[in-house]
């Protein structure tokens, strides 16, 4: 403790601006881990899996520990904590946990990335060694956080080699939401573009306010039905074609069991299994036929029953998120007339086409704002083109 003083009273009368960049970054990271450890708490209250609500307990705990350390290192420096910080849980990660765990947990691990540079910098611009040697600890933990999270959508009951098998292919493969919110995100998207140039190439061919309307509302519903019937059948057809696949690798596997269990261990030794424990694995999985057919479902054919959409919750959400965003170009046109109502509609459209955007981000883990300006240049460009078309036709 002695010398924890003597650095504090160096930090301080040597250069009290350093003190302070110093006590600040301390500080920041204090905050930074237990809001970390309030989100990896409530992941956990969220998922049912023993091991995985485990290992997000244990991230809980490894940044309750950095807290605890940044809280030390202040008290030895003679800086005082602010108030405990309140820790809800950010609404994207909220409602990123509702579109699949593994969407809100990339978004996290990009968020123990940039902690770990952050730590790093800071490590080596402070000058108070002990401080610095927390910072690096730190940003080597937060690397391994990251890590962790990337295995922890497979993780399964225990160590067995199966659950290590499932944590690499999840991970190898690309995210599917399966949830209502991609389906509806992605709706709206349609809709409103759709609709938004529809409204610009009739309004450019300098049609009345009450035409653009009827257009615009019949397209709406056009777009909303069109939509929701396609969501269904796409969502159904790809069930028809699980099942029948699935059926022809049962009659495989009832016909010819040696050579199926022989291609699932291939398979496994491809992923890096050494042949006794792959042949070990296909032949425990074979005595339990509906796990091994789920197994070479995913393995040779890239199918999962639990990412299959629900057809009618596509077909819903499809149907109102596309009608809503529709919709948005149109609302103008029943208050206002005239070029009025035609910059109204532009305005709102843009800024409709900025929400969808960011609203894209739930799913896609981009920056909100970079993907709210990509839609909204996109919609600029559809508005100005859709335009000169009608006023072309128009014209003529």
């Amino acid at each position: 403790m002695g010398t924890d003083k003597a650095i504090g009273e160096k930090a301080g009368s040597g250069d009290g601006e350093a003190r302070r960049a110093l006590i600040a970054a301390l500080r920041r990271s204090w905050q930074t881990e237990l809001e970390g450890a309030a989100t990896y708490r409530w992941l956990a209250g969220q998922v049912r899996d023993r091991r995985r609500k485990e290992l997000l307990e244990e991230l809980a705990q490894a940044e309750e520990r950095h807290a605890s350390q940044c809280a030390e290192r202040l008290g030895a420096l003679g800086a005082a904590l602010p108030d405990a910080p309140r820790t809800p849980i950010p609404l994207s990660i909220r409602l990123r946990a509702r579109a699949g765990l593994d969407t809100a947990l990339r978004a996290i691990e990009m968020g123990e990335e940039r902690h770990l540079q952050e730590y790093e910098a800071e490590a080596a611009t402070i000058g108070d060694p002990e401080s610095a040697a927390l910072m690096r600890e730190m940003a080597q933990e937060e690397g391994e956080h990251a890590w962790t999270l990337r295995a922890i959508a497979g993780a399964t009951e225990g160590h067995e080699p199966r659950g290590r098998l499932e944590a690499i292919l999840k991970h190898e493969r690309h995210v599917s939401t399966g949830s209502w919110i991609g389906d509806a995100i992605y709706g709206a998207n349609d809709g409103l573009g759709a609709i938004f140039g529809l409204v610009a190439g009739v309004a450019g061919a300098s049609a009345s306010s009450e035409f653009i309307l009827v257009a615009g509302v019949a397209g709406a519903v056009a777009a909303a039905v069109s939509m929701g019937s396609g969501a269904y059948l796409a969502a159904k057809s790809e069930r028809e074609v699980h099942d029948a696949e699935l059926s022809r690798e049962r009659r495989e596997f009832e016909e010819h069991p040696e050579e199926e269990r022989e291609e699932l261990s291939l398979f496994y030794q491809l992923k890096g299994f050494p042949k006794q424990e792959a042949d070990a694995l296909a032949e425990r999985l074979a005595k339990r036929p509906d796990e091994f057919m789920r197994a070479i479902g995913q393995e040779e054919l890239g199918l999962a029953e639990e990412r299959l959409p629900n057809p009618w919750i596509s077909a819903l959400s499809a149907t109102l998120s596309t009608g809503a965003g529709a919709g948005l170009p149109v609302v103008p046109f029943l208050f206002l007339h005239g070029q009025t109502a035609v910059l109204a509609a532009f305005v709102v459209s843009l800024v409709g086409h900025f929400v969808v955007g960011a609203a894209k981000s739930l799913v896609t883990i981009r920056p909100w704002w970079i993907s709210g300006l990509e839609m909204t240049i996109i919609g600029v460009i559809v508005g100005v083109v859709t335009y000169a078309v009608g006023s072309l036709f128009g014209v003529a």
